[in-house]
């Protein structure tokens, strides 16, 4: 009935009632639009930064941590805008997305050719979803991972004054600095590991000056050797000493998490590509034009933040359940116990009844309950 354009009941006649593939494709093809990809990207934030606002009761938050990862997604065929990926050994495309831990919504998504490095692209994004988090918010947090961290985005970030903390790869240097750490304390190993954490500095050939570091030491039972890694920071010591700042830094798993959620759940198939063309009589098939492989490439970019956009409303429906009821919800639980429920339409005069399946009503009661306590937000 959504999909039909005449006025009534009349869609509950016809027997399919299902947007047919064309018009999905034409769906895709306008918010294919510069301008449009535009506003459905803003309302992935919109409806992100809303939620955040009125869970705080309508008051910004001290602080919020953003969490950026480059998300791969697997690709079989040419489409436009896809490439081999030598390190996830597969033909892909190497999103950029953006993440809010305290409340696990997708905050913004950028697609890029499969070959980019993670960083590529990274300091204009990351800027673009701060300056609008900052609405609802004091301060932010940015949590990055190894592959992020180079001059050029350090350098973007201290003066846009952004704080950051992220993971940097080992190198020569880095090794040789570590060395003297790697000891044990005399005595026995207690049957759980320890952590120890080492503030230094350091400056690799391509910083300007030299950025504070701290060594993380792992020891874990049963390996005869000490494990370790390196994060940095432009986060004051005397606020955040190395042991907060690596408890800062492992709750990036939250949001991992969040977006293993993501791809599970959704599952966002980006292959969108150009149908040859053929012709009668065993003709040669033409190849696609350039200006049909940019409206193709511009389609899977516009697939993206539909997805993202598809998670929010989810993830909405799952914390207001979650509210409802008192206990966890997941994606999959919400989409089989309250979306994808039997129900039929009795039709009474001017009036539309579902009738639901007597084994998920109690869900959906809650589900209405909450949602009529809710103020629509204006516009």
């Amino acid at each position: 009935m959504a999909s039909d354009t005449r006025r009534g009941t009349c869609a509950l006649e016809r027997e399919s009632v299902l947007p047919s593939q064309p018009t999905l494709s034409r769906l895709v093809g306008l918010l294919s639009a510069p301008t449009n990809q535009e506003v459905v990207r803003e309302g992935i934030i919109e409806l992100a930064l809303r939620w955040l606002w009125k869970n705080n009761g309508g008051r910004r938050y001290k602080r919020l941590m953003i969490d950026l990862d480059g998300l791969p997604f697997e690709v079989h065929g040419q489409q436009a805008g896809s490439q081999y990926n030598g390190y996830y050994g597969q033909r892909m495309f190497h999103a950029l997305i953006a993440s809010c831990d305290e409340s696990g919504d997708l905050l913004d998504g950028m697609l890029r050719p499969g070959a980019v490095g993670s960083a590529d692209g990274a300091l204009e994004f990351i800027q673009r979803v701060v300056e609008r988090v900052r609405r609802v918010c004091e301060s932010v947090l940015v949590r990055l991972d190894a592959g992020f961290p180079d001059g050029q985005t350090l350098k973007g970030l201290e003066s846009s004054g952004i704080d950051y903390v992220a993971r940097i790869r080992n190198n020569a240097v880095l090794d040789r600095m570590a060395q003297p750490y790697l000891r044990r304390p005399p005595g026995r190993p207690p049957r759980e590991g320890r952590v120890w954490c080492h503030e230094l500095r350091y400056q690799a050939d391509s910083w300007e000056h030299a950025r504070r570091v701290v060594l993380v030491v792992v020891e874990r039972p049963g390996e005869l050797f000490l494990d370790y890694f390196w994060l940095i920071t432009n986060l004051k010591r005397n606020r955040y000493c190395g042991a907060r700042l690596l408890g800062l830094y492992r709750m990036r798993g939250k949001a991992e998490g969040y977006m293993g959620e993501f791809m599970d759940v959704l599952a966002p198939a980006l292959s969108s590509a150009p149908r040859a063309k053929s012709h009668y009589r065993g003709r040669r098939l033409e190849a696609a034009t350039e200006p049909e492989e940019a409206g193709v490439r511009a389609q899977n970019e516009t697939l993206l933040p539909l997805n993202l956009l598809a998670y929010e409303v989810l993830h909405a429906g799952r914390c207001v359940m979650e509210q409802a009821t008192g206990t966890g919800w997941s994606l999959r639980r919400l989409r089989e116990r309250v979306l994808r429920v039997a129900s039929r339409v009795v039709r009474h005069g001017r009036r539309l009844t579902f009738v639901i399946a007597q084994d998920f009503a109690p869900d959906w009661q809650r589900l209405w309950g909450k949602l009529a306590a809710l103020d629509w937000a204006p516009g």
